[in-house]
């Protein structure tokens, strides 16, 4: 029986903290977001938003999609969700077609609309949204999927303000990318249904965790060499500038090598 080596056993070792570690950033059993689905996935249908063939075309060939998942889609009396490895994708689709269609001041007055980019058609999270029946802007900011108080809109617009996501500079505040339009409809869910604001960012570095994984698992793996731990950090903070933005990521690398290579996010459906 041929024995290990040196460098076999240190890489059998690193596997096994990788696996510790990754269990604490994105839960084996997933996490339940605290929110009721309902009818949505009906009315992005029926709206027209999603074009359900289309969108059910992307998972034909993949087993990341459950029949539960297929529900949220198909059924008016959907509860709370469950979100895994295996149906990130799914989930950053969903929520990225409420958050493109769901009418709100954000995208109307927000800098999706400054004229200096051109238009709110320029972007990855409006242009690259090929899953409606017709065209993308023909939904964007029109139907109203998820009605928000005055004071519910101002939570919105705070904490979107303050989560950011390492695939660019921007905050959910400016969806430029599917991640941040699928956070900002995630957003508004959780206001509508009165989630507090402590608990929003904590299910928003859940959810980007999943949608980001190495760079989560490098942030994890950056805080232990300070002699911090992933589940004392503190939710806003990790999701602020200094950590889950394009600069702030690309920071902390400087300092710590990523544990692994396990999957980013695409900014494509």
């Amino acid at each position: 029986m041929k024995v290990p080596d040196g460098s076999q056993k240190v890489e059998a070792i690193e596997q096994k903290e990788l696996l510790v570690l990754e269990a604490k950033v994105i839960p084996p059993d997933g996490i339940e977001l605290p929110v009721n689905w309902g009818d949505l996935g009906l009315q992005l249908i029926d709206s027209g938003v999603i074009d359900k063939e289309k969108f059910m075309a992307i998972y034909t060939n993949r087993e990341d999609v459950s029949e539960s998942d297929k529900k949220l889609l198909e059924e008016s009396s959907n509860g709370k969700i469950i979100m895994t490895q295996r149906n990130a994708n799914f989930l950053l689709n969903l929520f990225w077609a409420l958050g493109l269609g769901n009418k709100n001041e954000i995208l109307e007055k927000g800098p999706m609309t400054d004229q200096q980019y051109g238009g709110a058609d320029k972007f990855a999270s409006t242009g690259g949204w090929t899953l409606a029946r017709g065209d993308a802007m023909d939904h964007y900011s029109k139907h109203s999927f998820v009605i928000l108080t005055s004071s519910q809109q101002t939570l919105v617009e705070r904490v979107s303000q303050n989560i950011y996501r390492p695939c660019c500079g921007n905050s959910a505040y400016f969806p430029d990318c599917n991640h941040g339009m699928a956070m900002l409809g995630l957003l508004e869910l959780m206001a509508s249904q009165g989630v507090s604001e402590r608990e929003m960012y904590k299910v928003a570095l859940q959810v980007n965790a999943y949608w980001f994984l190495d760079t989560y698992l490098t942030i994890a793996k950056y805080l232990e060499t300070k002699g911090d731990s992933w589940q004392k950090a503190d939710p806003k903070e990790i999701l602020g500038p200094n950590y889950s933005s394009a600069a702030g990521y690309q920071k902390i690398l400087s300092q710590v090598s990523p544990p692994t290579q396990r999957g980013g996010g695409s900014c494509g459906v």
